[in-house]
């Protein structure tokens, strides 16, 4: 979906992060990844394959077509590009996820008109087991929500029950929608409210154990205890400063965070998981996502990141405020 107010955004951050990549992006090594495909030009979802190592599912946000992308993080080339067939012309696809038996979930949930559809998609289909350009069946399901029409950017399956949740994108935070226990291709998937999301959610991600939520919005991310859906904050997450961060997912194993954005050559950020080993198998050293949301490493790049976050916030709150003082006059 094209945002004005993220793309003011996203130049405003491009004009106070004007540091070297080596200070922005690149502080957790070389796990992170730059997306080659021309074709991808607006990642809005990004979801580890289980079944295939190192290897991340991604999709176009719009005007683009029924396509899924197999990315290879080790080269940041495209494998495989899947065409889905048995469904009806994407509209707004903003999120991917992977569930139990290698099941992938497509959400078909973003609304243009901010809340006024009256009923959303999903999709399911099953992971092929050989990467290579293919047309896959897929199942769609209708999706309605209990409290009325809704603008959504994150969607996660648990990856032991297979229970779908939405979480709706609000500049005031937002809720944790509990689909049905299975999905039905027969008539609505009523979606309900379980747990308020103090963020403005562009995505989320469940972690392969199920135990951890991690949300990310345009400039931050919170980490929640998973806890049944009833959700417990544990802190904030370091999330990178990027032109228009729309992704994020845990990575096979569950010991890093993958940070994407749209944009060509759009580039996904890894990070260390909340509570991973900065020395041990995740990588190098870099910011950790902590209980009280500090982070870790030698505080050069981070200055400066975090400079200029302060930078681009004060000025972005700035426009958006004044516009709204208009509105409102």
């Amino acid at each position: 979906m094209r945002r004005p107010f993220a793309l003011l955004a996203a130049a405003l951050l491009t004009a106070a992060l004007a540091v070297p990549a080596s200070a922005a992006d690149n502080d957790d090594g070389d796990e992170g990844f730059t997306i080659n495909d021309p074709r991808i030009t607006e990642s809005s979802g990004l979801a580890a394959s289980r079944q295939h190592p190192g290897v991340y599912w991604t999709h176009n946000d719009s005007d683009d077509g029924p396509y899924l992308y197999a990315v290879d993080s080790s080269t940041g080339d495209t494998v495989a590009r899947l065409t889905l067939t048995g469904i009806g012309t994407p509209r707004d696809v903003e999120a991917i996820s992977v569930g139990p038996g290698n099941r992938l979930f497509v959400a078909d949930v973003g609304d243009n008109l901010g809340g006024t559809w009256p009923y959303v998609w999903i999709y399911e289909l099953p992971e092929p087991k050989r990467l290579q350009d293919a047309t896959v069946q897929a199942t769609q399901y209708v999706v309605k929500y209990a409290d009325g029409p809704r603008d959504a950017e994150a969607m996660v399956v648990h990856p032991k029950t297979g229970r779908v949740y939405l979480i709706d994108k609000h500049e005031d935070g937002g809720h944790l929608y509990e689909g049905p226990e299975k999905l039905s291709p027969e008539g609505d998937n009523v979606f309900r409210p379980i747990a308020p999301v103090e963020l403005w959610t562009t995505d989320a991600a469940l972690s392969p154990d199920g135990q951890d939520l991690a949300v990310r919005g345009y400039f931050g991310g919170v980490h929640y205890a998973w806890n049944g859906g009833e959700l417990q904050r544990k802190g904030r997450l370091s999330v990178p400063l990027q032109g228009q961060g729309e992704s994020v997912t845990y990575s096979a194993d569950g010991s890093r965070l993958l940070f994407g954005s749209e944009g060509e050559r759009s580039g996904v950020v890894s990070r260390p998981a909340p509570g991973a080993d900065e020395g041990g198998s995740s990588g190098g050293p870099g910011s950790r996502a902590d209980g009280d949301g500090s982070a870790s490493g030698d505080g050069k790049g981070d200055s400066v990141k975090v400079g200029g976050a302060v930078v681009a916030a004060v000025v972005v709150a700035a426009l958006f405020g004044l516009s709204r003082r208009r509105r409102r006059g």
